[in-house]
């Protein structure tokens, strides 16, 4: 495939961030990669221009691109170039944030679209001040949203988190961005560290059947996580339900 550049609007000059500049660069060339800009067999612009794109020294794209290379999103191919390889290692908490674990049955890398449907604040409930360390009675704020694959539905979660810890949040649900673990950093300094998962088969409710667009009965997948920031202290609890008739969940242990 041709060299794609990202667009201008795309692009977030590195030096208006605090984090290190190759740091800044990785996440945007994975985020594009992520969200189909660049898709698989893509050979991404040479180093200088990448530099220029981005407003940083070629030194901090190459190893921006050395890392991404390690880490399994790109390969360096001689008299072709740096090629996004369209994978990526699932077990790795760095890019836990970034990618979604349903893949396609033959294994493929899905670039899932989120849409948030409904975002509101409440009272903790009992089983969420025990998951989250809360108080009786905190104060939370819940969101819902949807993923699709090709226009498909596949999964509905629901995402809670402490009140307190998001001062000014948003009250308007079309501005929660579809990487949310990467806004909780960027935003607010919370890095997803560790996560804690448990998983499970169940009957699909009326609920998942009006999401997933299921007839009835069916089976869902359910994934009941908690997330930890860097002081191990939990910052998100959350609840997945997806469908894997085209779909299965990746777990990779290195």
């Amino acid at each position: 495939m041709e060299k794609t550049p990202i667009s201008s609007a795309d692009i977030v000059r590195a030096s208006d961030f605090s984090l290190p500049l190759y740091e800044v660069v990785k996440r945007q060339i994975s985020e594009a990669i992520m969200l189909g800009k660049w898709e698989a067999g893509t050979v991404l612009p040479s180093e200088i221009a990448l530099s220029q794109q981005f407003g940083v020294a070629v030194g901090t794209i190459r190893r921006a691109l050395m890392d991404l290379t390690n880490e399994g999103l790109l390969s360096r191919r001689r008299k072709t170039g740096t090629v996004v390889t369209g994978r990526t290692p699932q077990h790795s908490l760095r890019f836990f944030f970034q990618y979604f674990r349903l893949h396609g049955l033959d294994g493929s890398l899905q670039h899932s679209m989120t849409k948030v449907t409904s975002l509101h604040r409440g009272t903790a409930t009992a089983d969420e001040c025990t998951k989250l360390q809360l108080e009786a009675n905190s104060s939370v704020v819940r969101f819902h949203r949807l993923r699709s694959v090709d226009g498909k539905p596949i999964m509905h979660e629901t995402l809670v988190l402490a009140e307190a810890r998001l001062p000014d949040f948003t009250e308007n649900k079309d501005e929660i961005p579809p990487l949310f673990y990467l806004y909780l950093l960027d935003r607010y300094g919370i890095r997803i560290s560790a996560v804690r998962e448990q998983i499970a088969a169940v009957l699909a409710d009326e609920d998942d059947a009006n999401w997933l667009k299921l007839p009835l009965p069916a089976a869902v997948l359910t994934i009941e996580e908690v997330a930890y920031d860097q002081s191990a202290v939990p910052v998100l609890a959350s609840t997945h339900r997806a469908t894997t008739n085209n779909h299965r969940y990746v777990h990779e242990i290195q």
